[in-house]
């Protein structure tokens, strides 16, 4: 595939954790520098784990794999999207959570999902370590970068819009999810 391949899967792989990021941000009354350190890490540590899981599953469950993986990403996305709907009507949204460990791992795993279908994919191609390896690379590279953008800008415009921008963001979630089905 190349390089500009891995990196391009990569960032497609990482557009959904820069939603969820960025919504959750949103909600965040504060950022502490701690929690988008940790968000970033927990997030790159589910994206490369399922990544690499999927590349060991390979041919043996992959069908499978394909068939439940937009349905499990879609379940996890309206979850937390029509909770963030939920806290933003409320008032007081909780920023998705994205500062306890439920919440980042409920997050890392519903926009990680798809990272091990593409393993799963790669390995039924029947390409080596060696050429799974750049994704790997490109896919911790670039997973930090947009969780950390994405709570840095999703916090930015929470501070100024409020429950708002909350509800709105949760409603992205949704139709993420939803987009997951089609």
């Amino acid at each position: 595939m190349g390089i500009t391949g891995d990196i391009l899967t990569a960032l497609s792989l990482c557009a959904d954790c820069f939603a969820l990021t960025l919504c959750s941000g949103i909600a965040f009354d504060t950022i502490k520098r701690s929690d988008v350190l940790r968000a970033a890490l927990v997030f790159t540590a589910i994206h490369i784990g399922l990544l690499v899981t999927g590349w060991g599953l390979g041919n043996a469950v992959a069908p499978l794999l394909m068939k439940v993986s937009h349905l499990i990403g879609f379940l996890l996305l309206l979850y937390v999207g029509s909770t963030m709907v939920w806290d933003g009507l409320k008032g007081h949204g909780e920023g998705r959570d994205l500062k306890t460990w439920k919440g980042l791992l409920l997050g890392g795993l519903a926009t990680s999902i798809d990272a091990m279908a593409v393993g799963a994919a790669r390995s039924i191609a029947g390409g080596t370590w060696k050429d799974f390896l750049p994704l790997a690379i490109s896919l911790a590279v670039i997973t930090p970068i947009t969780v950390i953008t994405g709570l840095c800008s999703g916090n930015a415009i929470g501070r100024r819009t409020g429950p708002v921008a909350e509800i709105i963001g949760g409603c992205v979630l949704i139709g993420i999810g939803i987009s997951l089905l089609f």
